[in-house]
């Protein structure tokens, strides 16, 4: 009986450790482009639990398919810096071009994209090797934003000196159209299927909704003051925009396309991403040097959490 009640505790034990590590809960991941850091938090406890100083200008942020690598642009030292999460250690910089923005990864993990202000280009690293495999030219002058579409045949590319989308044919490897929309295209999100893009145009405050199929914009959305970063619900059922001069998020209803709440968070938000199951959603406050923590079922913010000098956005593993 004693062997027994041993074993029956051992996987009980066992059985409690699994639970725990099922339900852990993502960090996330804040680059401070005034500070020259990357403030880590633990969105279980919403406290930052780690602060890594790169020094730089850090700005585009996205992580591996197996969250071990952190990936990002620093504008001032022209570099993709590659983070190893397991040490917390820098562990290579790649040569990009002056001054490199947003960043991300395609769905298979194979590449980053660092869209390249200078050289009105995109960089493909490759996350093999650590090199820059090749880069496409886009007509956009100043591109400030990069992403892949789902399935990661398309990637779609805004700049600050322009009022349309320029779409890369990523098997092609070169652009092949544009897209009309507003002044200022910045940030970009797609729903899950990829059958839509969403598009914040900072000075005309208004998100374009894109018809990935027709490559038109379909729908435009009138969103806060200076609306730039956007972010999609993992069920695609909202879309949230950060607005840059009115200190508050956006939410667009993807069924109606109109906009069914507005959250009051921190100055100059900019970057945002919600948790893995859509349950939170953290807002990147430049000018408040913290990060907002929205309760999306409520939509409202539910906490604040000081991070380092402007944040520029926020990545969750």
């Amino acid at each position: 009986m004693k062997i027994l009640r041993y074993w029956q505790i051992a996987l009980a034990i066992a059985g409690c450790a699994t639970v725990s590590l099922a339900v852990a809960a993502p960090f996330a991941y804040v680059p401070n482009e005034k500070s020259g850091s990357i403030s880590i938090i633990d969105t279980a406890t919403r406290q930052v639990t780690d602060t890594l100083e790169i020094g730089g200008t850090p700005r585009g942020i996205t992580v591996s398919r197996d969250g071990k690598t952190l990936y990002v642009s620093d504008q001032k030292a022209h570099a993709l810096v590659v983070i190893d999460l397991d040490r917390k250690q820098v562990q290579d910089r790649i040569a990009l071009g002056e001054s490199p923005e947003g960043i991300s990864i395609s769905p298979d993990g194979r590449w980053v994209v660092a869209a390249v202000e200078l050289s009105n280009s995109v960089m493909f690293v490759d996350t093999g090797t650590n090199k820059v495999a090749f880069s496409i030219k886009t007509n956009g002058k100043n591109p400030e934003h990069a992403v892949f579409s789902p399935d990661g045949r398309w990637l779609l590319v805004s700049a600050e000196e322009a009022d349309s989308v320029d779409v890369v044919d990523v098997v092609a490897r070169r652009q092949v159209s544009s897209i009309k929309v507003g002044n200022r295209p910045r940030g970009i999100g797609f729903l899950p299927d990829g059958s839509r893009a969403y598009v914040a145009c900072e000075l005309v405050s208004t998100v374009f909704v894109i018809d990935l199929a027709t490559q038109t914009a379909v729908t435009s959305i009138l969103a806060g003051n200076f609306s730039n970063g956007v972010a999609v619900a993992p069920d695609g059922k909202r879309v949230y925009i950060s607005n840059g001069r009115d200190a508050s998020v956006s939410v667009i209803d993807t069924t109606t396309q109109k906009i069914i709440a507005t959250v009051p968070v921190g100055k100059r938000p900019w970057g945002l991403t919600t948790t893995p199951d859509g349950r939170w959603l953290y807002v990147a406050n430049g000018r408040s040097d913290s990060i907002s923590v929205v309760d999306t079922a409520s939509i409202q913010a539910v906490a604040t959490i000081p991070v380092g000098t402007a944040p520029w956005g926020v990545v969750i593993r």
